[in-house]
């Protein structure tokens, strides 16, 4: 148990700007305290000791401000960061390594009991604050769970999904990491670009309808010096690139 206590407070310091040492951590993280707790109320469950195991798990929400059922599966290295307002069900499986900010929901949008109703978080998955993560199906290893997100489909190993309902930005899941601090901290799932899919959709649009009128009224200009009036073609107007743009951001 030592030895898991140690572990975590060692992923704690190496993830969390903010801890400046072990003893701090060990006495001042709520995320951490949670763990631990959620560790004997699990144990209490598997054993058949499925009461003592819920009440457990009820102090530990008093106490911490989140809420872990006994019946869900935890990994090694797990770091729920702030923390206050976590939610995560019976059925959900939290990978090792795993980072989740406060206010995040792990749930279940299914009523059939003895059935997986909540996610799986793969190795590695960063839940940025406030996300919602409903239904049985998997969060990839690696992947980020943008802040304020709403997942209710798969999210593939590497990818970055943000958005209500989210859409997936980013899939690097094949690509080396030199850089390992890269890797496991992603504060709140931001990704460095923050780019939002539509929004990058909507961009290239812009563009595209830019060139074309660009092309318009070069084929009319040839029109004229052949000799071919197109005065009474109707104007459309010039496209105010910048405003759009500014609309989509």
């Amino acid at each position: 148990m030592f030895k898991r206590i140690r572990e975590d407070i060692a992923s704690i310091i190496e993830r969390d700007p903010a801890a400046r040492s072990a003893w701090e951590v060990l006495t001042c993280y709520p995320g951490l305290h949670a763990v631990i707790m959620h560790r004997w109320a699990h144990w209490c469950w598997r054993h058949g000791f499925r009461w003592l195991g819920r009440f457990i798990s009820h102090l530990a929400r008093m106490v911490t401000g989140i809420e872990i059922h006994p019946g869900a599966q935890i990994g090694r290295r797990v770091f729920i960061d702030h923390g206050i307002g976590v939610v995560i069900g019976e059925t959900a499986v939290v990978g090792d390594e795993c980072t989740i900010y406060q206010g995040v929901t792990l749930g279940g949008t299914s009523l059939s009991k003895g059935a997986k109703r909540h996610p799986t978080l793969g190795r590695g998955a960063i839940i940025g604050a406030g996300a919602k993560v409903l239904g049985s199906f998997t969060v990839g290893e690696g992947a980020k769970v943008g802040s304020n997100a709403v997942v209710v489909k798969e999210v593939p190993a590497g990818a970055t999904a943000v958005g209500n309902p989210a859409h997936i930005v980013q899939k690097d899941a094949g690509r080396e990491r030199d850089d390992a601090a890269a890797r496991v901290f992603a504060a709140y799932g931001v990704t460095q670009a923050g780019d939002d899919p539509l929004a990058t959709a909507m961009h290239r649009l812009i563009d595209h309808a830019v060139a074309q009128e660009r092309r318009i009224e070069y084929l009319i200009g040839a029109l004229h010096a052949a000799g071919v009036k197109c005065d009474d073609l109707p104007s459309g107007g010039q496209l105010d690139v910048a405003q759009l743009n500014k609309l989509v951001e």
